[in-house]
C-alpha cells in the first residue's frame, strides 16, 4: 500500500497554491496510507542561509539558545512538534553537532538551502491542518501517507527520508537486501536513525550524488544495486525524479501540463489539480526515470 504525490511546478504563478494543491492530493490518498503522513516542500526563497527542520516535544528556548551557540541571530519558524531553524550555512556542522549533544531529544530530520520537512503519526487531514500546509507556497514538493509494513508506526519511521542536504525520498514498496546496503553505506560514512528500509534507499541516492551521480544517474544505479518491489520519488533543490522498479507491481500515474508536472499513485489523487483535463496522462515505464529541474 502507501500512497505517493509529487507535483513541480513550471508556472511561477502557481507557487502560492503549492501547500494547497499538495495537501488536497495527500488527503486523497488517506486509504492507501492511515498510519502515517509527512511531506518536503521546497521554497523559491533565494536566501543563501541554511535550514534545519528539527522535531522535538519540547522546542521552546531552542532558538535562543542556538543563537548563543552560534554567535549569530538564528532564524525560527515553529509548526506543531517542528521547527526550521535558520543560520548561514558555515555553521551547518557546529549547529548539527551542538544539538546531538545539548539536545538529545530533538531531531534534525531534514536540512539545505530551500527544503522544509515535516511529518507525523496521523491521517493526512490531521497532519495537513497541524503543519498548516494549505499556506505553504513553493516551487516543489513531494509527499507520503503510510501503511507500514517493514516497522513500527512511528514519527521516525514515516516519509520521507533526507539524507543530504535539499534531497529526500519517498517510496512505496519494499526492499529485500536493505541490511547488506545498510552495512555497504555505513562503511561509507552514512548515519541511520530507523530500521526502515526507505531510508536505506534514501541514503543510497545520497551516496551516490556524493560520489558523483547525477540525480539521474545515482537512480539508474539503484536499479542495480536495490531488491525489492519500489517506487521512488525523490525531491532535490532544483527538481524532482520518478522511478519504478523493472516489474513495476506498484501503481503509478503522471500528468504534465505547461504550468506543472504531478505524479500520484493512484489518478484520482491528481483530479484536483488546476488544468487536468488538457494534461499529458501517462504510466512511468518500468525501470526508467524520469527527472524535471530548473536551472
Amino acid at each position: 500500500m502507501c500512497g505517493i504525490v509529487g507535483l513541480f511546478l513550471k508556472d511561477h504563478a502557481l507557487e502560492p497554491r503549492l501547500g494547497g494543491m499538495l495537501g488536497n492530493m495527500l488527503e486523497v490518498m488517506t486509504d492507501r496510507g492511515p498510519d502515517s503522513t509527512g511531506f518536503a516542500i521546497y521554497s523559491g526563497d533565494t536566501n543563501l542561509n541554511f535550514k534545519f527542520t528539527v522535531r522535538g516535544k519540547n522546542l521552546e528556548g531552542l532558538q535562543d539558545a542556538l543563537s548563543k551557540e552560534l554567535g549569530v541571530s538564528v532564524g525560527a519558524i515553529a509548526r506543531d512538534t517542528h521547527m526550521v531553524l535558520s543560520f548561514p550555512q558555515t555553521m551547518a556542522d557546529q549547529a548539527r553537532s551542538w544539538l546531538a549533544a545539548e539536545r538529545p531529544d530533538v531531531a534534525v530530520i531534514g536540512g539545505g538551502h530551500r527544503i522544509e520537512l515535516y511529518k507525523e503519526v496521523g491521517l493526512p487531514a490531521e497532519v495537513v491542518r497541524r503543519f498548516d500546509l494549505p499556506h505553504m507556497a513553493g516551487t516543489h514538493g513531494i509527499g507520503h501517507t503510510r501503511m507500514a509494513t517493514e516497522s513500527a508506526v512511528t514519527t521516525a519511521g514515516a516519509h520521507p527520508f533526507s539524507a543530504g542536504a535539499d534531497q529526500c525520498l519517498v517510496h512505496n514498496g519494499s526492499l529485500s537486501n536493505h541490511r547488506s546496503v545498510r552495512r555497504n553505506l555505513e562503511r561509507e560514512g552514512l548515519t541511520f536513525t530507523t530500521d526502515n528500509d526507505s531510508e536505506v534507499a534514501a541514503g543510497f541516492v545520497t551516496w551516490r550524488m556524493r560520489e558523483g551521480d547525477s540525480l539521474v544517474k545515482a537512480l539508474e544505479s539503484s536499479l542495480e544495486n536495490l531488491d525489492g518491489f519500489y517506487t521512488f520519488v525523490v525531491g532535490t533543490e532544483n527538481g524532482f525524479a520518478v522511478l519504478r522498479d523493472p516489474i513495476s507491481c506498484k501503481p503509478a500515474v503522471m500528468a504534465e501540463t505547461d504550468q506543472y508536472v504531478a505524479f500520484g499513485t493512484e489518478y484520482r489523487a491528481l483530479v484536483g489539480l488546476p488544468g487536468i483535463e488538457k494534461a499529458r496522462i501517462f504510466e512511468p515505464e518500468p525501470a526508467r526515470v524520469y527527472a524535471w529541474e530548473r536551472h
